[in-house]
């Protein structure tokens, strides 16, 4: 049926980290019966198809590629489009996938582009919920608080910032 059991952390592409509660069949919009994973996340439950390749599921990522991604958040970030609409959509469709790799480079290249000039009110909020995701992700994967995660990941930031501004 699906590659998650019950009790599995996993991370949904839309709604970040969440833990499966249930695996139901259900017969949704009317459709036929399907199997469906009832994740549970930090805001709502949502339901996701169990097909063989569950659409919007992944593993979350594990503490080995933490490493990776202390580097790429400290690597020299891309600059983006001046133009708010333009890059809304090139951001939009880096996240599209929801991998890790995605998050962290949203995080680094929307914080530093906020180094120079504050962020517009949609930027800022765009940063603040991939930045609760990669916390909530980077917690999990390295067996820490959101708080440490988000300390972490601030300081590593704070040190491209010093060697890129």
């Amino acid at each position: 049926m699906g590659q998650f059991s019950v009790g599995d952390v996993v991370v949904h592409a839309t709604h970040g980290i969440g833990h499966i509660v249930n695996l139901e069949e259900k017969r949704l919009f009317g459709e036929a019966a399907r199997w469906y994973y009832e994740l549970s996340t930090p805001k709502s439950s949502v339901w996701v198809p169990a097909d063989k390749n569950a659409i919007g599921l992944r593993p979350v990522t594990t503490k080995g590629e933490l490493g990776h991604y202390r580097i790429l958040l400290k690597s020299r970030p891309v600059v983006l489009t001046k133009d708010y609409r333009q890059r809304n959509l090139e951001l939009a469709a880096r996240l599209k996938g929801g991998s890790f790799q995605a998050l962290g480079e949203v995080v680094r290249d929307l914080t530093a582009h906020g180094w120079k000039k504050p962020l517009s009110d949609v930027d800022a909020a765009l940063l603040r919920r991939v930045r609760d995701n990669l916390y909530q992700e980077w917690a999990a994967a390295d067996g820490v608080s959101a708080s440490e995660a988000a300390q972490e990941i601030e300081a590593l930031l704070t040190e491209a910032r010093q060697m890129y501004l």
